[in-house]
């Protein structure tokens, strides 16, 4: 008689403390209604604006958003049990709860979830999680140490100039200077840490840098300053996998506004998507074989998003930025450019998950041989 396994236990954990917050709750709530059918046993942790964690006895998301989050001093809070795998205690009381996690979900965009704090605690806590490691969630968050990765990789990007706050303050005008000296106009300014376009100005002449670079740093101390390209297309792909990842079809994004801003991808609903882009073959190819050697470059794994300019008329490609923890809302491209490539939504979230636990293993076993040496 075969005794049927145990469903596995699944917790999704959301909000945060970043400006994408609100973000990552709508990706929350889709991926839950994109599993409904599912096996698992899914249980939530929600992390408020504030940074407490809160729980709720009830299996529904809503409870958490409309307690936890919505007015962090209800909810009931919670902590990792770092001395016991899987376990959470209570945070007050620190007596432990009833759940366990056979694997973790962190939908967590942004500074806080996807920079690789996050990660380091989940390291820490010895349970299996989707997405990329510390190392490769800190690089990919960090614009100019990204950068640099892709450099040394061959990838091709646009010219850019870096800055900081404090050579800011002291001399500004010698950094416009140089602004000035080294790209063309019109240029992107953006924090060097940050997601969903938070922060990011484009600027058409000199005289609106120094507002688009206050703004810039009201988010993060380092600026990244970036030559922009006319009469490009925005093209995105996905990427899948461990060790050997895979590449999706390749989806194009017609910005609702003059770029694809915050406002035109989560408030205006103005942008569109066309899957598969309107380009050839071989930009097509050079896009998707781009997205693995730079999702290797960092090395990621379980997934990334990778986005890209590519010229309409003679195929150049430019490597924009790459994002190892995409968004899962009803408009974001990770899981619709899967779908378009054969692999439905549950699927994914199924495929995530045994990446996960294929990574945890993996370090598992060689943890044990090192042990034993």
């Amino acid at each position: 008689m075969n005794i049927p396994a145990k469903p596995l236990k699944l917790l999704l954990m959301f909000g945060g403390r970043s400006c994408e917050h609100a973000v990552s709750v709508t990706s929350a709530k889709s991926l839950v209604s994109a599993i409904a059918d599912s096996p698992y046993r899914i249980q939530f942790i929600g992390i408020s604006e504030q940074g407490q964690w809160r729980w709720s006895e009830e299996d529904s998301i809503d409870s958490i958003i409309n307690a936890g989050l919505v007015n962090p001093q209800a909810g009931v809070g919670v902590l990792p049990d770092l001395n016991s795998p899987g376990r959470f205690m209570n945070a007050d009381t620190g007596r432990h709860f009833s759940f366990t996690a056979d694997v973790i979900f962190p939908l967590l965009h942004g500074p806080y979830g996807e920079d690789g704090i996050l990660q380091g605690l989940l390291e820490m806590f010895g349970v299996p999680y989707v997405g990329c490691s510390v190392m490769a969630s800190a690089c990919g968050m960090d614009k100019l140490v990204s950068k640099r990765l892709f450099e040394k990789a061959g990838i091709p990007q646009a010219d850019y100039v870096e800055l900081r706050r404090q050579n800011w303050l002291e001399d500004a005008s010698r950094i416009e200077a140089e602004i000035e000296r080294c790209l063309n106009f019109p240029v992107f300014v953006k924090p060097a840490n940050m997601g969903s376009s938070v922060g990011i100005s484009k600027v058409n002449e000199p005289a609106g840098l120094k507002g688009a670079i206050a703004m810039a740093l009201e988010f993060d101390t380092k600026v990244l300053v970036e030559n922009g390209f006319e009469n490009v297309l925005e093209l995105e792909c996905a990427v899948l996998g461990n060790d050997s990842p895979e590449a999706s079809v390749v989806g194009e994004i017609q910005p609702g506004a003059e770029f694809y801003d915050y406002a035109a991808k989560y408030v205006e609903n103005t942008s569109s998507v066309i899957i598969p882009a309107r380009i050839s073959e071989a930009a097509s190819r050079r896009v998707q074989d781009l997205s693995i050697k730079a999702f290797k470059a960092l090395d990621g794994s379980g997934l990334a998003r990778v986005d890209f300019f590519v010229d309409a008329n003679t195929d150049e490609v430019w490597l924009n930025e790459i994002n190892t923890l995409p968004g899962f809302t009803p408009i974001s491209m990770y899981p619709k450019l899967w779908e378009a490539s054969g692999l439905p939504y549950p699927e994914l979230v199924a495929r995530l998950i045994e990446l996960a636990q294929e990574k945890f293993l993996l370090k598992e076993s060689l943890k044990c041989s090192y042990s034993n040496d």
